[in-house]
């Protein structure tokens, strides 16, 4: 076909497969489905104008080995060594069982043992792409149930390149009649061969070279996809496929501190190369031998969506996990890969397997790859659902979890910390240093251990899994915070929170205006805005080096500006009461208050907590002031500033009805603020002045306990000269 018209076509396929890209992204759909969509679209069972076959090939030839270059490239061998047994045994066994089971049913449907090997191959392995592209979206990737999925992925994709490089090689060969065990020897050989010749190009060629052209990102880029084709090419030529060269290239460059570079910038292109691999399978599909293996298709799509993740939860559960981990990475294995296919077409051109074994494997694949998509999106409500039956999975005592948690013997708590990322880690150091008594709950095994040994109380697990949720001491809890960036469970733990009448203080974290008016309204006392305090403790830096500091600083001096924290010592304390000259020697210059600057403050000047104070000092000694004025107020009198609130009720034939709000001047008074009236069966929130007192209400206030105390002891003292009834004391009990 002439050039123009290749080009007009590949324009023609880009155009469709972006409008139904859009439209899985809107289903939350895999872009793969969408690709496959418009490649039978495109095809000769749709509107059929694909002609360019053999140029959509090549493309998507390199696509491929840009795939297998990436999985090499980011090959971490340090990962299943951290996941331990489990990422082996799981793999391992998923593959052994899988494959067995995948067998015997192709063979009790009528299949030859080539094509039921081919099939039980397909069968068995699940989309790396896919799965880690799911587990990023949903923040999941460093969780302990990702981490196992990541490690065991990784033994399925060695596994399918030995697979790959075995069906060529001995395809290959038994083409020229040779018998297996001489096509085995051959593999063996070539294959040591080329391992070595890149063993010695990594020690004494690849690191130089790429340190060179490391030096331009243009040129580092082109020698990666170089390497990769060139390798890809090699590998065929020693009668291997491209894919297993790709991959080899990448393990070279694994170990190199310029892998993840290469890896970023070229993400995007094996992305873009490898949508003709798949238009290039749903062009070819052939739709009429399709529908005569629907039965077939139907069969293998339940095994894979129910056998495969039975599999991998009876051997979790042989291991000890608990039965939310085992049921997460089932969900992971509920479909077959890019891998799957790949081996399905070096099939069919070695002629290993014909065109309805072809259509059989790719419907599978659609199938699951559809379906699992959304049992991984909704897993949790998933698990929500199955929890019960799934406690056939789990032991007993599902050790190598529980060992983890130190949430035993647990005395009151200040606080339960749901999340110990950076941010959640930051608070956790706060409230320690202000003395507080945390747990912290994270499903990051890595998270975890980092703070094993500090004076914190841990537990893993994920606070929407209703059984660590159970797990919770709420009732000795007087707040619980969560620092996790995800609106759907923040609200979730809300409404559990609420279910379980917990009554003390919840605190949330918002990355919108919007999230925030959200958990307002839902009943959140607290909402965090780390991006906005980070920018506004950012601009107040600015503002300092801009507005403060001189433009040329020759003298031996230096600068620092230290945020005072409501936990300092010194907040809300004039200048004149803070000893920082006398005892470090360096000075206050300036204070920065909501983007203001106040100059060289006065004696009498006060400072407030988020105050940011700019000291000029010494080098040496700026430490040591700001650790003066870090420093923590003593906390012996901790609750004298607490707000309690109290009920007042008002008997029949008290002196008090019929009076109003003002009237009484409980503020003036006693120093309290009248919050609510209950009135039988009504509840008025927030009285007017005006608002005249009748006979059996229960008046409600809130002040410090200061102030409550102070009133319990005039009404005391009042009972006790009978000025007034017994009745009307106060009583300090939470409102009903």
């Amino acid at each position: 076909m002439p050039k123009a018209g290749a080009f007009k076509e590949i324009a023609s396929i880009l155009g469709a497969s972006s409008v139904l890209g859009f439209a899985g992204q809107k289903l939350r759909q895999p872009l793969i489905i969408m690709f496959l969509a418009a490649g039978v679209i495109s095809g000769p069972a749709g509107i059929g104008f694909i002609k360019s076959y053999d140029q959509i090939e090549l493309l998507a030839e390199i696509g491929i080995a840009l795939l297998l270059f990436i999985v090499g490239l980011k090959l971490d061998l340090k990962l299943i060594k951290s996941t331990g047994p489990v990422a082996l045994a799981t793999g391992i066994g998923q593959m052994v069982l899988t494959s067995g089971l995948g067998f015997l049913i192709a063979r009790a449907l009528g299949m030859n043992n080539v094509t039921s090997a081919y099939l039980a191959m397909a069968m068995t392995f699940s989309s790396t792409i896919i799965i880690v592209k799911l587990l990023s979206d949903k923040k999941e990737i460093d969780s302990l149930h990702g981490q196992i999925a990541l490690g065991f992925l990784i033994v399925q994709d060695i596994a399918a390149i030995i697979a790959l490089a075995f069906l060529t090689t001995l395809g290959s060969n038994l083409a020229g009649e040779v018998t297996v065990w001489s096509a085995l020897v051959q593999i063996l050989w070539r294959g040591a061969l080329m391992v070595t010749v890149v063993g010695l190009l990594m020690k004494y060629v690849i690191p130089g070279l790429v340190q060179k052209m490391a030096t331009s990102q243009e040129m580092l880029s082109l020698f990666a996809v170089s390497w990769a084709v060139f390798l890809a090419a090699g590998g065929e030529m020693l009668g291997f496929s491209k894919e297993v060269g790709a991959f080899l290239a990448g393990i070279s460059l694994a170990s190199n501190e310029y892998r993840d570079a290469i890896g970023a910038r070229l993400g995007g292109l094996r992305d873009f190369l490898l949508l003709f691999f798949f238009i290039d399978l749903g062009a070819r599909l052939d739709w009429s031998v399709v529908g005569s293996q629907f039965g077939s298709a139907v069969i293998f799509s339940v095994f894979v969506l129910l056998i495969k993740p039975i599999i991998l939860l009876l051997i979790m559960g042989l291991m000890g996990y608990r039965r939310r981990t085992s049921f997460m990475d089932g969900l992971t294995v509920a479909q077959i890969s890019e891998f799957s296919l790949i081996v399905a077409a070096l099939g069919r051109s070695l002629g290993h397997i014909d065109a309805q074994a072809m259509g059989l494997i790719t419907l599978v694949g659609v199938v699951t790859i559809f379906a699992s998509s959304y049992m991984i999106l909704y897993s949790r409500q998933l698990y929500n659902l199955l929890s019960e039956p799934l406690k056939i999975f789990e032991r007993k005592n599902p050790y190598r979890e529980a060992a983890g948690d130190t949430l035993n013997a647990i005395p009151s708590l200040d606080v339960i910390l749901v999340g110990l990322g950076s941010y959640g880690s930051s608070l956790a150091e706060d409230l320690l240093h202000r003395k507080k008594r945390v747990l912290a709950l994270d499903f990051d095994p890595e998270a975890l251990s980092r703070w094993r040994g500090r004076e914190m109380a841990l537990a893993y697990g994920d606070v929407t899994d209703h059984e660590a949720f159970e797990h919770l001491p709420l009732s000795k809890t007087r707040c619980v915070v969560s620092t996790i960036h995800s609106e759907e469970i923040n609200l979730e733990l809300l409404h559990r929170l609420k279910e379980s009448h917990f009554i003390g203080k919840v605190a949330l974290t918002a990355s919108s205006a919007s999230e925030a008016r959200n958990y307002e309204e839902a009943g959140a006392n607290v909402v965090f805005r780390p991006f906005n305090d980070a920018a506004e403790q950012a601009a107040g830096s600015l503002v300092h080096a801009i507005d403060v500091l001189p433009d040329n600083i020759s003298w031996p001096i230096a600068f620092k500006d230290v945020k005072i924290t409501t936990s300092s010592a010194y907040a809300d304390h004039e200048v004149k009461e803070i000893p920082l000259r006398s005892i470090t020697g360096v000075s206050i210059l300036a204070v920065i208050r909501g983007g203001k600057v106040y100059h060289d403050p006065g004696a009498d000047f006060r400072i407030f907590a988020g105050d940011r104070v700019v000291i000029m000092g010494p080098a040496n000694l700026l430490q040591k002031a700001e650790e003066l004025l870090g420093s923590t107020a003593s906390d012996d009198n901790e609750d004298t500033g607490r707000f309690e609130i109290a009920e007042l009720p008002i008997r029949d034939g008290s002196d008090k009805v019929g009076q109003t709000l003002m009237d009484l001047r409980f503020r003036q008074t006693f120093g309290v603020t009248v919050v609510g009236i209950r009135r039988g069966d009504q509840q008025i929130t927030a009285p007017g002045p005006v608002e005249r007192i009748q006979a059996n209400d229960c008046i409600i206030v809130i002040g410090t306990a200061a102030a409550i105390d102070n009133l319990k002891k005039m009404h005391a003292s009042a009972a006790a000269t009978s000025q007034i009834p017994e009745s009307e004391l106060l009583n300090n009990a939470e409102p009903g």
